[in-house]
């Protein structure tokens, strides 16, 4: 019989919902325990695992108590309390929970001390682990790396690769909050947009991080959330004061990596977006390669559909279609398996399969903290109006313990500037 990961959660909310409809899909992990913040959040997890045959859902008191029952632990409670929430899980690791694994989802933390902090503790307990990067799994990603092989060996690597993740903004008011989140745009989902321009780049057959990061550029703007009827609303449904504490709504940047083989420079750009006025969420990935290029667009399906203003004043449900839907009616992009799209279902599996093996997942923490000080870089780029050197020692020690003035929640200074 094959084993099967028994998994606690830690957050019950968005990601950790659409987590649990990716684990629906695979056979190797069950969720063998929840723990939230809101009892009430908890127990509805619960139920809908329960009721999707998932694993029993078992709802703990504390991080601590899941522990001994689990074999691995996935954090996907807000950034804000990650650094506390490993703490514990190691603590009951070292008083003998006997985990197999710890996983984190994006971004691993609000900045690169957080982010250090996280990665030493897990080694410290000598725990195995995966960040959750749902991009790079993406089957289009992947299959387009398979099928331009045969160009990159011949004609070379790409050398451009463009990235974006745009959508109306987030779910939750604390993704609203700078403070709490680590930023705006930049940090929620700028991290996904580095790593997959970082990752299509890299040549075949080489590690993650095996071109080395040179320099960056970038821009941080506060382009919709900023307007008074637009912040008032945020206001009113967020309790977010945009006026006082902003963050950005939109980030571009492009960053410059060197193969230290051959001495090539290629670029990665990045886009990234709260203002996104169309059907919903939308990922835009292409790359260009001496000869050749992909593109991929997720607000191309194979299934649309239209609703009349009368239908849809009879039922309004617009996240059924897709994620961050901002319509109901109209012709409507209906994407029918968004976690199988975005990754989700194959970054689990192939975290399940590999802590069963003792390994750590295709992407461990120590990867998320690169992509951790890339988007500090990125910060700091945008704040000092300069392209930042990546291999300056100075530079690297500097992020260590840098604090973007967007996350400190004075981001009115660089962005009402």
């Amino acid at each position: 019989m094959a084993q099967v990961l028994k998994l606690g959660i830690v957050g019950a909310g968005f990601i950790a919902k659409f987590q649990a409809r990716a684990l629906m899909q695979i056979r190797n992990v069950e969720i063998a325990g929840v723990v939230s913040r809101t009892a009430a959040s908890a127990q509805a997890f619960s139920k809908t695992v329960k009721d999707h045959g998932i694993g029993e859902g078992i709802v703990y008191a504390d991080v601590t108590e899941m522990a001994k029952h689990v074999d691995a632990i996935a954090v996907y409670s807000p950034n804000f309390t990650r650094v506390e929430i490993v703490e514990k899980i190691i603590e009951a690791v070292k008083k003998g929970a006997a985990l197999k694994g710890l996983i984190c989802e994006k971004p691993l933390a609000r900045n690169v001390k957080e982010a250090q902090r996280l990665v030493d503790l897990a080694n410290a307990a000598k725990l195995k682990t995966a960040y959750f990067e749902n991009q790079i799994f993406m089957k289009p990603v992947r299959t387009q790396l398979q099928q331009l092989a045969p160009q990159q060996r011949t004609m070379g690597p790409l050398v451009l690769v463009r990235s974006a993740e745009e959508h109306g903004g987030p779910h939750e008011p604390w993704f609203w909050d700078p403070t709490r989140q680590g930023g705006g745009v930049l940090s929620d989902m700028g991290c996904h947009s580095i790593a997959v321009g970082w990752y299509c780049l890299t040549p075949l057959g080489k590690p993650l991080t095996f071109l080395q990061p040179v320099s960056i550029a970038a821009d941080c703007s506060l382009l919709k959330w900023g307007q008074k009827p637009w912040r008032e609303k945020l206001m009113q449904k967020m309790g977010v004061d945009y006026s006082k504490t902003p963050a950005e709504d939109f980030t571009t940047g492009m960053i410059t990596f060197k193969n230290p083989e051959t001495g090539q420079l290629v670029k990665a750009q990045f886009t990234d977006s709260w203002m996104f006025e169309k059907q919903g969420l939308r990922l835009f990935m292409d790359g260009m390669g001496p000869g050749y290029a992909f593109e991929i667009n997720t607000l191309n399906s194979s299934l649309q559909v239209f609703i009349g203003d009368v239908a849809a004043e009879a039922v309004a449900d617009a996240e059924t279609a897709l994620e961050k839907a901002t319509a109901s009616r109209g012709l409507l992009v209906v994407q029918y398996n968004e976690p199988d799209l975005y990754g989700y279902t194959d970054e689990n599996e192939d975290t399940a399969a590999a802590f069963l093996a003792g390994r750590d997942g295709f992407l461990p923490l120590s990867y998320g903290l690169e992509i951790t000080k890339l988007c500090m870089a990125g910060y700091m780029a945008a704040e000092r109006k300069k392209t930042i050197d990546l291999t300056d020692p100075a530079v690297q020690k500097e992020l260590e313990t840098y604090v973007p003035l967007i996350q400190q929640g004075k981001g009115a200074e660089v962005l009402f500037a």
